[in-house]
């Protein structure tokens, strides 16, 4: 994984500014077969990640990933993030999580792979589905 740190940093560096007008930068680090995967969505392909991310931006307003600390190890990197945007109805979201990152042999982003808690970070913030999802919580956990 070493020898890939620098790919990771540029990846890093691109999610942190991206816009829908630079999706397309994404194929300088990221290999032709990437591999996202979110509670949402388990796609291959850099189209489809990159369709993934205007669905994103067509979805919310003001959305960004702020890079909170990261770690490399022997098959992967690991970040810490978070991700804040407005729903069309201008309420704020705000969702921290981890992804892990892998890299291939050709050293391009051949992974990305999400970790975040959608039950409690956004379906639990939603009108009718919130009030289910924080009962169903409270009775799980007693």
């Amino acid at each position: 994984m070493t020898g890939n740190t620098d790919i990771i940093g540029r990846y890093l560096a691109h999610f942190a500014r991206l816009t829908p007008e630079n999706l397309d930068e994404l194929d300088a680090v990221c290999a032709p077969d990437v591999r996202f995967v979110d509670p949402f969505n388990d796609v291959t392909g850099i189209n489809a990640f990159k369709h993934v991310l205007a669905e994103m931006f067509e979805t919310l307003d003001a959305p960004a990933f702020r890079i909170d600390d990261r770690a490399d190890g022997a098959h992967a990197s690991y970040v810490r993030w978070t991700f804040t945007a407005r729903l069309k109805g201008g309420k704020s979201l705000t969702i921290a999580g981890m992804s892990e990152l892998h890299t291939d042999a050709d050293g391009s982003v051949s992974a990305h792979i999400d970790h975040w808690d959608a039950a409690g970070q956004l379906y639990e913030k939603l009108p009718v589905v919130g009030a289910f999802m924080r009962w169903l919580r409270r009775r799980v956990a007693a």
